[in-house]
């Protein structure tokens, strides 16, 4: 259309740092398309929609956040050197994003599609807070209707000081990561936060002043809107059960029955009607019965009152050939945790679009089939799980310490689920890492809290609502929020919401966060009766590291050629080594067994340099092992690896072979001992200084010439001659 061709851009300031939004000149096409520029970082978003509803039962929206290499100045390193699969930074942010689908419920029937395309990344301003507001204002511009905009910012607290969209190098600093998405009038939509065990007041504070900076770009998109001069298109809105069934249903007994025998009651009563009326009838009553259930009567479906939590069992050490492992059972919710340790190398990854990363703590979340009672397709990791397992692992991390050394792999198995897994998989978590061994400052515990809500009858004023703590999957479903928040008995290290409403209050985030805080308080009291600190020791079928000591003298013997030596050390022990600086190496078995193979093996290795320790400046007696072209092989002691005399140090004279001095196999001669190159580590003797005038010896070789295991570098002494 006309309005599209219309160029409009804005810019405002937050916290002294301007940021840009600009519509009308790229991907015109695009039903509504925004730029959004921080610093040097740009991103353009597009949302495109359907014109026609959909029969289907969920929110057809789909959010696709694709990382370029080219917008940060790289190429991609893959074979093929371009962009292949989705990675979990982009998955993790898209589903930050599809929050945004709370604000389309009532035109939920009409598929959607949101596209974030990084067009500049200046590696200072992080992207993915951009694309959230991009979406908005993409989706304001355009004519899909829908009850934004919503604005976003992230914030950070650096030395005590609250920061809005901090900087690459200040997020390396800053106690929390928060994510703030909000709507206008200071309406909260999504919370999503990693803490260093920050302060309950402390982590309000900063909600509150991100809600606060979120309506100035709530206003510039209102200003592009209204220069824009946006007309929404009419589209069929939300479905509506029919009155005359919704009334059948209410009267009918079998709503105390299952959901199957009902509906069939249903079809014979209306033949006419749609399998979906129906079912979405069936849903309507039910919900209207859960939710006044909780308002008027303070009772849940399962019988607890709003604050109660589920029954709550925890063991640990399930089975000793793990390095550690915990089950968690939060009433029908059970969780099986496993800690495995591995050598550092196993956890580098990269980010192109950032910078290379090193992640000591990884995460794997499993939610099989089965754990719903369902016949599902096991396939790779899904978002779900992928999410899950996200917000556990930001739970756990600031707990673990950072000098650990050992890759920690938390792998959470969920066996039963009906409610807050991701928050039960914390729980077990913590448990499995006191179980190995690692010296966690703190246990940690995760709880969902759930909302249920009354409004007037124009649905814009709150009239009434509930909070309920450790919620059901019913509860979750027919609910309005899913608010999970973990920490330990101090602070707050994780922070979740999920709403269904186009915003609420902060007042009821403030009620949830110590509502929360309560039942965390409670969750770690039962863990720390199974058990209450990291044990002290690790399980002896536990791995082990070890350094070692390797003058860069002795380095090419050590390696062998092509690092023949530590590719044979790893086929026969599984152990493998890793490069610390010059001269140290850290060696790690899988088991202790293995390191014991492992220094039978580096010592026989280097028995021989281990064995006599030679004098810089002494005349030695060597025996000819062999005849070469370029010299002879030589030994100076029994057990030695012959070392090449070369034909330049043989004689005062120019010779071309050593047969013209008359030297055989078995023949003693004098040598001199020079020590070692430092580039190589071969000895370095000579018969030619023997034979000229003799010199004075300057200094000797230090003793820091031998390859020491498990300890550090014996300290050099000289000596004159």
């Amino acid at each position: 259309t006309d309005g599209c061709a219309v160029v409009v851009s804005t810019a405002f300031f937050l916290s002294n740092r301007k940021m840009e939004l600009s519509s009308g000149k790229l991907a015109r096409f695009a039903d509504g398309a925004a730029v959004v520029q921080l610093g040097d970082t740009a991103v353009m978003v597009t949302a495109v929609s359907k014109t026609k509803p959909s029969a289907s039962q969920f929110m057809p929206l789909v959010v696709d956040y694709r990382q370029k290499a080219a917008a940060a100045g790289r190429i991609p390193t893959n074979y093929l050197r371009r962009e292949l699969g989705t990675t979990d930074k982009e998955i993790l942010t898209s589903r930050v994003i599809g929050r945004l689908q709370l604000f389309y419920w009532q035109y939920f029937k009409i598929s959607h599609r949101i596209l974030c395309n990084l067009l500049a990344v200046d590696g200072v301003n992080d992207p993915d807070v951009l694309a959230i507001n991009g979406a908005s204002a993409a989706l304001a511009l355009s004519d899909i209707p829908w009850n934004g905009p919503v604005g976003a910012v992230r914030v950070g607290v650096v030395d005590g000081e609250t920061v809005i969209n901090p900087t690459r190098k200040q997020m390396s600093s800053s106690t929390l990561n928060l994510v703030v998405a909000a709507a206008p009038q200071n309406q909260v939509v999504m919370l999503e936060a990693t803490a260093e065990n920050i302060l309950q007041q402390d982590f309000c504070h900063a909600i509150k002043v991100g809600v606060k900076q979120t309506q100035h770009i709530i206003q510039g998109i209102q200003q592009l809107v209204k220069e824009r001069g946006v007309v929404k298109r009419t589209v069929q809105k939300l479905f509506v059960a029919p009155e005359e069934i919704v009334e059948c249903i209410s009267r009918d007994e079998a709503i105390n029955k299952i959901r199957l025998e009902t509906e069939e009651q249903l079809k014979e009563k209306f033949p006419e009607a749609e399998p979906y009326e129906i079912m979405e009838s069936f849903n309507t009553v039910s919900k209207d019965i859960f939710r006044n259930l909780i308002l008027n009567e303070y009772r849940r479906c399962d019988g607890r009152d709003l604050t109660s939590l589920r029954d709550i069992k925890c063991e640990v050490n399930m089975f000793k050939m793990l390095h550690g492992s915990a089950l968690f059972q939060r009433g029908q919710t059970q969780v099986l945790c496993t800690v495995t340790f591995d050598s550092i190398e196993s956890s580098v990854k990269s980010d192109l679009i950032s910078t290379a990363v090193r992640y000591v703590h990884l995460w794997m979340f499993f939610f099989p089939p089965y754990a719903t009672n369902e016949i599902g397709k096991v396939t790779g990791v899904n978002r779900r799980e992928l999410g899950h397992g996200a917000l556990a692992e930001r739970a756990l991390k600031p707990v673990i310490p950072q000098d650990f050394p050992f890759t920690i792999r938390v792998t959470s198995e969920v066996l039963e689920s009906n409610g807050s897994s991701s928050m039960a998989s914390a729980c077990g978590g913590s448990l499995a890492l006191m179980d190995a061994g690692v010296p966690v400052s703190s246990a940690v515990a995760g709880v969902a809290v759930g909302l249920v809500t009354k409004y007037n009858l124009e649905g814009r004023d709150l009239e009434d609502y509930r909070l309920l703590t450790d919620i059901l999957g019913i509860e979750d479903y027919y609910g309005d929020m899913d608010f999970k928040m973990a920490g330990t008995s101090k602070g707050v290290t994780a922070l979740q919401v999920d709403l269904k409403l186009p915003g609420i209050p902060i007042k009821i985030i403030m009620e949830a966060i110590q509502q929360a805080t309560a039942a965390k308080r409670e969750i770690l009291q039962i863990m720390n009766e199974t058990l209450a600190k990291p044990r002290p020791n690790r399980k002896e079928s536990g791995p082990v590291v070890e350094t070692i000591h390797v003058p860069l003298s002795k380095r090419l013997r050590f390696l062998g050629p092509g690092a023949y030596n530590l590719k044979k050390l790893q086929a026969k022990t599984g152990v493998t080594l890793s490069q610390l600086d010059e001269e140290t190496y850290s060696m790690f078995a899988p088991t202790p067994s293995a390191m014991h193979e492992a220094r039978e093996f580096i010592g026989e290795l280097c028995k021989d340099d281990q064995e006599v320790n030679l004098e810089f400046g002494a005349v030695y007696t060597a025996t000819i092992t062999e005849i070469r072209d370029s010299g002879v092989m030589v030994k100076l002691y029994p057990n030695m690896t012959p070392v090449l005399l070369h034909n330049s140090q043989l004689d005062q004279r120019k010779i071309k072979h050593p047969s013209a001095l008359g030297l055989e196999v078995g023949q003693e001669i004098q040598v001199k001992y020079f020590g070692r190159d430092p580039t190589d580590g071969r000895m370095r003797l000579s018969r030619k200084v023997l034979q000229s005038p003799a010199t004075t010896v300057l200094k000797t070789l230090t003793d820091k010439n031998s390859i020491v295991l498990g300890g550090t570098a014996p300290e050099s002494s000289t000596s004159s001659q």
